[in-house]
């Protein structure tokens, strides 16, 4: 059975988890591979402050964001990443409104999986919650 927070320690961790990223993080767009700088398609610079938090529940600011990708390759993945480029969060599923499981959107919603060198990629990251 997974482990339930009040609304007041959800709220708590997801603003430790925004803290963390703080006023200059990126949205990192990968391929399978995405370590480090391997893998990275688009880096995409969050607003600052880069997620709302509601409840526990963390929303992307000013989305939708545009970048020109930096790399070709098939999105697979993102992170999040503090502007020292140091992972906040990673394993977030990315992909096209409701390709998720089930119809479901993923985690960050992007306008095409397939990326080529300054493509534009738009970014919008729907609802996070943080794990335990």
């Amino acid at each position: 059975m997974p482990v339930v927070y009040t609304n007041t320690i959800r709220t708590a961790r997801s603003q430790v988890v925004i803290d963390a990223i703080g006023s200059a993080g990126l949205l990192v767009i990968g391929t399978s591979a995405l370590s480090g700088a391997t893998g990275v398609l688009a880096s995409v610079p969050l607003a600052n402050p880069s997620f709302s938090n509601t409840n526990g529940v963390m929303t992307m600011t000013s989305a939708p964001r545009t970048v020109n990708a930096t790399g070709a390759g098939n999105a697979a993945k993102a992170e999040i990443r503090s502007g020292s480029n140091i992972t906040i969060m990673s394993g977030l599923t990315v992909g096209p409104a409701g390709s998720g499981p089930g119809g479901t959107d993923p985690d960050v919603i992007i306008n095409a999986v397939s990326i080529t060198v300054g493509q534009s990629v738009q970014a919008t990251v729907g609802t996070i919650t943080p794990s335990s």
